[in-house]
């Protein structure tokens, strides 16, 4: 029996060549979209998965004064954990962790330069799962000057030769000679903690470090005991730091506790955060899913009409068979195991192509992602179960359809296919999804150019960021005067920060007309000619100038900064600023505002500027040196700074990047949202269409007789070609009007996330429902004009 439904099914798939190949290939790209997010979707979710331990990661609050809103950062101080785990029994052990960043080795005459280091406790193996290969988990970094490798790093530096107890250097303000005491695997690209080695804390540490409350410069992870009431656990907090930061200072602090799990993915929300590798937001992936799973519904929907709307074609078959004893549910069974051979076919074709983009999707998202269909036993397990589902999910209406067929009425010819209201249902539901998506597409791109074109109020254009360390930054001065002599060069200035980062927060002092304020404000220390290379503009006051009466004694701070200092005295205007006494706190003397800068975004559009003071500060080390650059050819001017760099500090290799490119990456996960759904939106339209094309060649040969009367009568083309079309635009017109209010709610929730952020016009909402209108028009009417253009001698020969 199994045999004859399976050549059965196979011949009517053979003979419904048309309506086959429209089911096939609409559900083997739905599939295959399907199957592409799942890998995503799977791979997000399998972050920090190595690590079997209870462990969180230890978050604050900050809510100083001068600040715009309270902020979450990943950040907390240096005796937080030791002192956590001597007062609350719910703490196992703790593991401090600090980032250098990019930290050149050397052994003996090979320099290597690696692009992420941590410093960090001696317990990190056993806290953290990290496969170590070479070395003992407790005593690794228990030692001073203790340094663990990845394979790659070893091999790097050390080639083919056991690296275990060799030493390696590193030539700073000081040198630092580190033994090498333990050899790791590579770290998986599935961690938010990404680096090339480990250097023990206890290199640097200093007994003194432990009276550091208030100071946040690393991050704290806790192992916790299984079943800690964590809600309980954080209610203690406020005790703990009013017990431990004295004059008040607790009072600006809140701590709380994060899953190791939810760090990579659920922490959009928290600034700061420095050392959390591809960091995503955990909302998209489930949106990615959503969207996924519309679009394979939308397939199976096809499969639904185009069945149903055929059944006369099947339906003595079905009088035939019933006649001769076949019960309800032998026929309901094989119409559901040709979905399911159909969907089977899909599977294969849709196996291909994501084989064929698989590394296109791989490097679109920069992610890992991997298809070995038959390397994972649980991957094609759950792709050839969700396979069936479809099939069964599509088969099953039809099924019951025509199972259901009164053989008395099929044999005399009774049986006719007409309107199907359920039908019409399930074509308006295809569209009112292919017209959201379409909407939400419009707007996620609209927003996305919005953060990337919008002014952020200095000129980020044709400016290269040169990278400087403490042995190329004694050389600042020089290269600066000797690129100034270049006439590829328009300007050059100095930097501790990076424009487009968290720029680093600290508390300042402002002395006005009252009582001496005591705020916190975010800060950059730079060198005079900073204003003037990024032509920030200012609204009261001066510029930094180059006269030694300047340097280390005068600020100046923006628009927000300003009017926080003025919020007691609304009436002073800015200029009263000019000539006030403002420094960093701590410091012995205050010095003085000479300028008010207008408020730029120094960060991400996500945000709202903060408070910000800019230093004069020659004297201080610069992190990085910005060359704007003239006219258009990079490439000569490239080479201009690399030689000036090669000529004073042959030493050091030079490296660059232009700060443009640097805040599209910022961006990089908004632009990879907005086009995974355009990519969504475009296969759900493609895939309605598909289905309206079906349902459209069907309907044109359904009333074929229809129209060579009507031609026959004087009917025009254009005439046939409304008749035909009428229906269906009925039904798109009626999608957009239950997509359009559905598509604007979920757009403004979604930006309201954004700092900054597009209108919503309503003009958008117009284009993408003329869009929908115009792809179904240009889909309906292949089939329309095709039938209208036929020789109604030919359909009316018969009769």
């Amino acid at each position: 029996m199994l045999k004859n439904y399976l050549k059965i099914a196979l011949r009517n798939i053979w003979k419904n060549k048309v309506f086959s190949v429209i089911n096939i290939v609409g559900l083997a790209v739905s599939m295959a979209a399907c199957i592409v997010i799942m890998l995503f979707v799977f791979y997000e979710r399998s972050f920090d998965g190595l690590h079997a331990k209870n462990i969180y990661r230890l978050d604050e609050v900050q809510k100083f004064e001068g600040m715009v809103a309270p902020q979450k950062v990943a950040l907390s101080m240096f005796p937080m954990g030791p002192t956590l785990e001597e007062e609350f029994p719910e703490i196992r052990q703790f593991v401090r962790i600090n980032t250098t960043g990019k930290l050149p080795m050397h052994y003996h005459d090979q320099r290597i330069e690696l692009s992420q280091v941590f410093l960090t406790d001696s317990n990190f193996f056993q806290l953290f799962d990290y496969p170590l290969l070479e070395g003992d988990k407790g005593r690794v970094l228990k030692e001073p000057n203790s340094v663990v490798l990845t394979q790659k790093s070893a091999k790097n530096i050390f080639g083919n030769i056991d690296p275990i107890g060799k030493y390696v250097n590193h030539f700073g303000n000081d040198t630092l000679t580190l033994k090498v005491t333990g050899i790791m695997e590579d770290v998986p690209a599935n961690s938010h903690l990404q680096f090339d080695a480990l250097i023990s804390f206890n290199t640097i540490a200093k007994p003194d470090f432990m009276k550091n409350w208030g100071g946040n410069w690393l991050v704290t992870y806790l192992e916790l005991a299984p079943g800690t009431d964590i809600a309980k656990m954080e209610k203690k907090f406020p005790a703990f730091l009013k017990k431990h930061m004295k004059e008040g200072g607790w009072k600006f602090y809140e701590l709380f506790l994060q899953p190791l799990t939810e760090v990579h993915a659920q922490s959009v929300d928290i600034t700061h955060d420095y050392v959390n590798y591809q960091k995503f937001d955990r909302r998209y992936t489930y949106i990615f899913s959503i969207i996924a799973a519309i679009v394979l519904i939308i397939a199976c929907v096809n499969f639904m009409n185009l069945s149903t709307a055929r059944s006369t074609g099947r339906a003595k078959e079905v009088g035939i068979r019933k006649s001769i004893g076949a019960q309800r549910f032998q026929l309901a069974g094989q119409f559901i195991g040709e979905s399911v051979l159909l969907a089977l076919f899909a599977l294969v074709l849709a196996v291909a192509i994501v084989k064929l983009v698989m590394p296109s999707v791989a490097n679109f998202s920069q992610r890992r992602l991997e298809f070995s269909i038959f390397q994972s036993p649980g991957l094609l397990l759950v792709i050839l179960l969700g396979t069936m589902l479809v099939g069964l999910f599509s088969g099953l209406y039809p099924a019951a359809f025509l199972s259901a067929f009164e053989p008395v009425k099929v044999l005399k010819g009774t049986i006719r296919a007409g309107k199907s209201n359920f039908r019409n249902a399930l074509v308006i539901a295809q569209f009112t999804s292919a017209v959201f998506l379409i909407i939400a597409t419009g707007f996620a791109v609209k927003q996305l150019r919005y953060m990337v074109d919008k002014d952020p109020g200095f000129d980020k254009e044709q400016v290269v960021v040169v990278p400087l360390n403490s042995k190329s930054d004694v050389k600042y001065e020089a290269l600066k005067q000797e690129l100034l002599t270049s006439s590829f060069i328009e300007a050059v200035t100095g930097s501790q920060q990076r424009l487009g980062n968290n720029l680093h927060q600290t508390g300042v002092a402002f002395q006005g007309t009252g009582a001496r304020r005591e705020l916190t404000s975010s800060q950059v220390v730079v060198d005079p000619d900073y204003l003037s290379l990024y032509k920030i503009k200012l609204i009261a006051g001066r510029n930094f100038t180059h006269s030694a009466g300047d340097n280390a004694k005068t600020y100046i701070i923006n628009e927000s900064l300003a009017k926080e200092l003025l919020k007691d005295e609304p009436t002073l205007t800015m200029e009263t600023l000019i000539g006030k006494r403002f420094g960093f706190s701590g410091m012995d003397s205050l010095s003085t505002i000479v300028g008010v800068a207008e408020d730029f975004n120094f960060n991400s559009m996500h945000h709202k500027i903060e408070t910000l003071c800019l230093f004069n500060q020659k004297d201080w080390s610069y992190s990085e040196m910005s060359v704007r650059i003239k006219g258009k050819n990079a490439q000569q001017s490239i080479a201009a700074i690399q030689s000036t760099w090669n000529k004073l500090v042959p030493d050091e290799p030079f490296t660059y990047s232009f700060l443009d490119e640097h805040f599209a990456e910022m961006y990089r996960a908004d632009s990879q949202v907005s086009e995974i759904v355009g990519i969504l939106a475009g296969l759900a339209i493609f895939i309605s269409c598909l289905g309206l094309f079906g349902l459209a060649s069907y309907s044109a040969e359904r009333r074929i007789k229809e129209i060579g009367v009507r031609k026959v009568m004087g009917a025009s083309v254009a005439g046939i070609v409304a008749l035909l079309s009428r229906d269906f635009l009925k039904l798109v017109f009626t999608a957009i009007l239950i997509a359009t209010p559905v598509a604007w709610f979920a757009v403004r929730t979604w930006l309201n996330d954004f700092a900054y952020r597009i209108d919503i016009e309503w003009w958008m909402f117009l284009v993408a429902g003329a869009l929908a209108v115009f792809v179904a028009l240009f889909t309906i009417s292949f089939q329309s004009i095709k039938a209208a253009l036929t020789n109604p001698v030919k359909s009316l020969r018969a009769e």
